[in-house]
């Protein structure tokens, strides 16, 4: 039998990165490529990138992922996490290739209070929201064989991040005000990777849309006073809590998914976002 091929877009991304990370571990044939080496919103080059390469498995990691930005560029984000995700689906299908996807909290309005399961209705709140809706409404319309993951707050040892943000702060900074009007939950990307491995490893054909990230709740306050006491800095920085985040994007006040159906179904045991924020502190960032 021969090995499987897993193609990885987006693979300069922090999860792109910690896939690689472990990919030694798996007896996988991978393709790592970036969007300067395969560029999703080019259909043409995806048609081709397809027929040249025999591929078992895709995980799209590619997207638009600059909330803020979004707001300003609308086209641009929707040109990726949208057009981007259907010219994928599209060869997926046609080559009879299984799809993992990886969405977000934040196609949800974030009004509720309890955790948001996977049948809860879509109301995203701004252009970054809608534009990764959509790339899963087309995905659900073109395939059958696909894994949508949605996941928030997504941190590790890779890339642009706020766990590397708050590091870097309080090596300069007395004084940090972080917001605690929004509640969601802190998400460790290396154990978001493992979780996707796990599913191609074992061969899962239980296809449809999942939420994946670490268990518990807490505000970007709480997860900032975290990261610090982690780092041992706890005594030496004020840590202000502020309602109001100087953003002109609307974002989910309450954004936290839950892992019920995951567990049930992959018979997992997703760990807490307290402790996965220790692992990533303590194996990779020491």
């Amino acid at each position: 039998m021969k090995n499987k091929t897993i193609l990885v877009t987006g693979a300069s991304g922090q999860l792109g990165n910690c896939i690689r990370l472990i990919s030694d571990k798996y007896k996988f044939n991978f393709l790592f490529k970036n969007s300067k080496e395969l560029d999703i919103t080019n259909k043409e080059k995806v048609v081709n990138f397809f027929e040249e390469h025999p591929i078992d498995f895709v995980i799209n990691c590619a997207a638009y992922t600059n909330v803020e930005q979004a707001e300003k560029e609308p086209e641009k984000a929707f040109l990726i996490n949208a057009e981007g995700t259907r010219n994928i689906a599209e060869s997926c299908k046609k080559n009879k290739i299984v799809l993992i996807h990886i969405s977000t909290d934040y196609v949800f309005g974030g009004k509720g209070t309890k955790p948001y399961l996977e049948n809860d209705i879509p109301n995203p709140i701004n252009e970054y929201g809608k534009s990764k809706l959509k790339g899963e409404e087309y995905i659900r319309e073109l395939m059958d064989t696909y894994f949508i993951i949605r996941t928030s707050w997504l941190y590790s040892q890779f890339g642009h991040n706020f766990f590397k943000t708050i590091l870097k702060k309080s090596e300069t900074e007395k004084k940090l005000t972080i917001t605690t009007g929004e509640i969601g939950t802190p998400t460790n990307a290396n154990d978001l990777a493992n979780f996707i491995l796990a599913i191609i490893k074992e061969n899962r054909k239980e296809f449809g849309i999942y939420h994946y990230s670490n268990q518990g709740q807490a505000s970007w306050y709480d997860f900032a006073k975290e990261i610090i006491k982690v780092s041992g800095k706890l005594d030496n920085i004020v840590l202000i809590k502020t309602d109001n985040y100087p953003t002109f994007v609307s974002r989910p006040k309450f954004s936290v998914l839950s892992k019920v159906k995951c567990e049930r179904t992959f018979i997992l045991k997703i760990g807490e976002w307290k402790e996965a924020l220790q692992e990533v502190y303590f194996k990779y960032m020491n």
